[in-house]
């Protein structure tokens, strides 16, 4: 006997609705994460481009000052490498180090080296975590302000001279001393300058960098205040840090999680949010299956229609071939006279079998109980090939 596979269409071939339909959700869920990050990119990159940087114009630029310092004679530098802003150092140089977070523990060490002894002054924009290397006896308050404009409550000449100013921000605690601590926020200051050991250097902690923006240059004494910080020397080394900077590769000490950035981060935790929720969403029933009365009569055609689908949805190859194996053993063992209860045993069926039909062993082990099929082609050859097989065992 020969056996063959004939080509033969399914019912279970999901359509294009079908198809449509299981896809749709996912489509939709991909199409608002993209229109949420182009959004966000929009808005990020308007207003806050050039941020800090004295040669932008932008809102939250800073070409306001340094054209009102260049009136009065001071001169202005940018540089975003530490070997250039530690060979600025001098006694008649300010450097502003604008983003001092941004700087590696080494970096924060070698800045804070070259202008201890420079005579210089130093100003830092902000610093949370770098505040206590680049200002030793200077640490930040977790609590920020909630007050941007404050009054200066102190006896630093700049501070009285400039009167209230948009300083609120990060506070700070003073250890130190020899400190000058202004413009508090609910007892804590938003500017503190610290005098060098020796010499006639300083340090100034800033803790908003409102007073630097070209849209808040001209509020409060924000200007004055400025004018004043900036202006002491003749000369202003504005320092970007920059990721490209050869000194910021020293992260030997540092963890895969602490080189990556904040955002990375809680992106990933979103991530995961979403992904339990969804698991969540397209949970199963939990506990056993209750049995129930069909409300309706069904056709057996019907039943085992919308059974191939859930076996086509799950990608069940191998469950759907077991039945049909099955279900053919169980029908052909009564035909060659073998009892029901050894129907799926292959000693007692197969040596039955290939006497009624004459040989053909090794093929009908692989037929009946070989390995699942490997795709759908060879789960509709399995099938035709079945029913080939009992339709030979029928004939009389």
């Amino acid at each position: 006997m020969t056996i063959e596979a004939t080509p033969a269409s399914t019912s279970v071939s999901p359509t294009t609705r079908q198809v449509w339909t299981r896809a749709r959700g996912i489509l939709l869920a991909v199409t608002v994460l993209l229109i949420g990050a182009v959004v966000i990119a929009v808005v990020r990159s308007d207003a806050h481009n050039g941020r800090l940087d004295p040669r932008s114009a932008d809102p939250y630029g800073s070409r306001a000052v340094t054209a009102l310092l260049a009136d009065r004679g001071v001169s202005t530098r940018v540089v975003t490498t530490l070997d250039e802003a530690r060979t600025a150092a001098g006694p008649d140089t300010t450097l502003l180090i604008a983003v001092p977070d941004q700087l590696t523990n080494r970096q924060q060490r070698l800045v804070q080296q070259a202008m201890q002894h420079s005579g210089g002054r130093m100003i830092l924009i902000a610093p949370a975590s770098s505040v206590g290397a680049l200002a030793p006896g200077i640490s930040a308050d977790p609590a920020i302000s909630f007050d941007s404009t404050l009054d200066p409550d102190c006896g630093l000449p700049a501070a009285r001279r400039a009167g209230t100013a948009d300083t609120g921000g990060v506070r700070y605690v003073a250890d130190a001393a020899r400190a000058e601590t202004c413009y508090p926020s609910d007892g804590l200051p938003t500017l503190v300058r610290l005098p060098a050991v020796s010499g006639s250097g300083d340090t100034v902690v800033l803790g908003s960098p409102d007073i630097l923006y070209n849209n808040r240059l001209d509020k409060e004494g924000n200007a004055s205040l400025a004018l004043q910080l900036l202006g002491s020397r003749s000369h202003v080394v504005w320092y970007l840090p920059s990721l490209s900077d050869p000194s910021a590769t020293d992260s030997g000490h540092k963890s895969f999680f602490d080189l990556l950035p904040t955002g990375w981060l809680w992106g990933t935790l979103q991530l995961f949010i979403a992904a339990a929720v969804a698991a969540l969403w397209r949970a199963r029933r939990l506990g056993p299956l209750v049995p129930e009365k069909l409300p309706v009569a069904i056709r057996a055609s019907e039943a085992v229609e919308g059974r191939a689908r859930l076996y086509r949805k799950a990608n069940a190859r191998d469950r759907a071939a077991d039945a049909l194996r099955s279900a053919t053993r169980a029908r052909l063992a009564p035909l060659v006279g073998i009892p029901l209860t050894q129907a799926h045993a292959p000693e007692a069926l197969l040596p039955a079998l290939s006497a009624h039909l004459h040989g053909h062993g090794p093929s009908l082990h692989s037929l009946l109980f070989g390995p699942p099929p490997g795709d759908d082609a060879a789960l509709i050859a399995l099938a035709d090939q079945l029913d080939a097989l009992e339709s030979e065992v029928r004939r009389p």
